[in-house]
């Protein structure tokens, strides 16, 4: 009797312990807000990067702001996708990236987040939301991963507030990409979007720069517009990878915007803001306003919707019923307008219209 008692105990109290480890389990898979899982077999980890950058092989980065075109970069195998401050010139027509706020950033992270499943996801710090103390800094870096679904940050410039607002942030768990060279938003002080690095002194800054980004703990710095010795020898100076953006061949990865490489932009806004640096590997923008035009031609024209995508039928008898309502409301004229367009889409639909 004892020893059944016992059995009885032992088994509620392993039923007990398996329901609470079970238990433990649900707020990391269903609760938890934070960056997505660094699995190796889902998505691209700072380990990964780490072994590609020692084996010498190049990393692919591209630069989104929204779901579809994070799902085509995930599709593609991507290594890095980078949600850019820049959406402030490519989707919201702005001259700079100065204007964009951190709540516009983080709806860019959120939507980019739920279409790229497996690249490294960056997302920047806007303009104005970590310059004024490193707690701003960290508070900021803290949301973009929160709220945004981002796995590591970038911000830009060397300056040494922002070298320690960097170094704060890695020290708070977060992994930061460093950016040198054309900081867009410093722009004020640069005097214009100016390549950097193109005398003695600027080429020595750069350097320099990137260097204390590693000494801050950065994982990886972008390199842009800086000429392609300049970017040779910073990438040589560092242990950790460069990020080239019109800086040459010599970096350890490149970078370009998702519309700039498509070739989606006509307008003379987007000609304007469109890098000269940038190859366009399609002309996306041209395919794009061809069918704008051809749909606006078939619309004016009544060639569009045909039958054929105007799937949604009403039986005949309803269609009696329907039109005998419309007459019992007064509506003589909408159910003879019904009546006809019954007729020619009947008559659309037949062999001999084909």
């Amino acid at each position: 009797m004892a020893a059944s008692l016992v059995r009885s105990c032992c088994s509620r109290a392993s039923r007990a312990i398996t329901t609470v480890r079970f238990m433990s389990n649900v707020p990391e898979d269903t609760v938890y807000g934070g960056p997505k899982p660094q699995n190796s077999n889902q998505r691209v980890t700072l380990t990964q990067l780490r072994q590609k950058h020692r084996k010498g092989e190049p990393i692919t980065m591209v630069t989104a702001y929204d779901y579809p075109s994070a799902v085509h970069i995930d599709t593609a195998g991507i290594d890095v996708c980078l949600v850019g401050d820049s959406a402030a010139m490519v989707v919201h027509g702005y001259d700079t990236t100065l204007p964009i706020s951190l709540e516009e950033m983080l709806v860019h992270c959120r939507a980019v987040a739920r279409g790229a499943k497996r690249p490294l996801l960056v997302g920047d710090l806007p303009f104005g939301t970590y310059e004024s103390s490193t707690n701003q800094a960290v508070d900021t870096a803290v949301r973009v991963l929160k709220e945004g679904g981002m796995d590591a940050i970038k911000l830009e410039g060397g300056s040494p507030s922002r070298i320690t607002a960097a170094k704060s942030i890695v020290e708070a768990g977060i992994a930061v990409m460093g950016h040198v060279g054309l900081t867009p938003q410093a722009i004020s002080v640069l005097g214009g979007f100016r390549p950097q690095g193109k005398n003695i002194a600027s080429a020595v800054k750069v350097v320099e720069t990137a260097m204390a980004l590693q000494e801050a703990g950065c994982f990886s710095v972008v390199l842009e517009c800086v000429p392609p010795p300049v970017a040779a020898a910073a990438t040589s100076a560092l242990n950790i990878p460069t990020i080239g953006i019109g800086a040459g061949p010599f970096c350890s990865g490149q970078v370009l915007v998702y519309h700039d490489l498509l070739g989606m932009m006509q307008h003379p806004h987007h000609a304007k803001v469109t890098p000269k640096f940038c190859k366009q590997y399609a002309q996306v923008g041209e395919v794009i306003n061809k069918a704008l035009l051809e749909y606006k031609e078939e619309v004016s024209k009544h060639l569009f919707p045909g039958p054929s995508h105007s799937p949604y039928k009403i039986s005949s008898s309803d269609l009696d019923g329907f039109l005998s309502e419309l007459q019992k409301l007064g509506l003589d004229k909408a159910a003879s307008d019904a009546a006809a367009s019954a007729e020619k889409m009947d008559h659309s639909d037949s062999p001999s219209s084909q």
